[in-house]
């Protein structure tokens, strides 16, 4: 079999101008998905040349699993000053931000800018630097390839933030501690779930497609129980829980378990559809068992309402 030679494209070839060309495309919902995988956030576009306060974003997105701002920065040529210093005044201008930085090339001087700035900062920060080239073999379709160059160091953060919160409770420090180790889990299991970072909480969430919409993993340690949650949130809460429910009722049960609960939650500003069983967190011996259940209804909330939110 005849291999092909793959052909380095110079970006403004395929793409003129960043703003008129590059920005479009890659705010198109198929190429987002890919930077999505890159970086591991789950993206939301919110618009282009976006203005957030006294700031202006090539693309302003959203983290799903957190509805945390994610600003995206374009250049089709190496990285420079300029671009650099407003990625500063993003993060100095918002509590809780990503900043991905999008190059050609970058110069080793600004890949070490990041790498010290995700070094300084704590978790509510995350700077991303990624190159992009474009590839194509003999008369074949332009592809891009995405290359990460920097990126957070979540183990160094996990350790600021764990001496940080060196005042927390035994069972808020132990809490967090079993999160990250579902995260694991997860990961080491090959799900297409994720869970976020742990927190020192009772609960952590993952995408699931829509940024008001998205499912939890929750413990109660009064009641000694392990849940799941799929959260209906924001000012369409109890309206998207109606026409969830008369999607996806019937085969929640059949596709999920017949013990699945969907509550409208009277009063409050959210809705939800939960199942739980028994599981003491506290129980290190138990965390594989507690951990397989949830991973096998994670996935089966996933498979089923991700498919719903579509219809939606």
């Amino acid at each position: 079999m005849q291999l092909g030679k793959l052909e380095k494209i110079e970006l403004r070839k395929f793409w003129a101008k960043e703003d008129k060309d590059f920005t479009p495309w890659l705010a198109q919902e198929e190429n987002i998905k890919t930077l999505s995988e890159i970086i591991g956030i789950e993206l939301e576009v919110l618009g282009q040349e976006e203005n957030v306060g006294p700031f202006r974003a090539d693309i302003l997105c959203k983290d799903i699993s957190n509805n945390h701002f994610v600003l995206i920065e374009n250049q089709l040529e190496k990285t420079d000053h300029t671009h650099l210093g407003q990625l500063l005044t993003y993060a100095a201008g918002l509590d809780a931000v990503s900043i991905v930085w999008i190059a050609q090339r970058f110069t080793e001087e600004h890949r070490a800018a990041l790498d010290w700035l995700n070094r300084i900062t704590d978790d509510t920060f995350n700077f991303f630097g990624i190159e992009i080239e474009l590839y194509r073999i003999g008369n074949s379709n332009a592809a891009p390839l995405f290359k990460m160059i920097s990126k957070p160091n979540d183990w160094s953060k996990m350790v600021k933030t764990n001496t940080q919160n060196s005042s927390l409770t035994e069972t808020k420090l132990l809490q967090q501690e079993y999160w990250n180790a579902l995260r694991e889990y997860m990961i080491d299991h090959n799900s297409l779930v994720k869970p976020n970072k742990g927190l020192p909480q009772n609960w952590t969430n993952m995408a699931i497609g829509k940024s008001d919409i998205y499912l939890s993993a929750q413990l109660n340690s009064k009641e000694k129980t392990i849940a799941v949650w799929l959260n209906f949130t924001g000012d369409n809460a109890k309206e998207n829980f109606d026409r969830c429910y008369e999607l996806a009722f019937e085969r929640s049960i059949r596709e999920i378990s017949d013990k699945i609960i969907w509550d409208r939650m009277k009063g409050r500003k959210m809705a939800c559809a939960t199942l739980k069983t028994k599981g003491d967190f506290s129980q290190r011996n138990d965390w594989q068992n507690q951990f397989a259940w949830y991973k096998e209804y994670l996935e089966k909330f996933a498979k089923l309402f991700r498919g719903v939110i579509k219809e939606m």
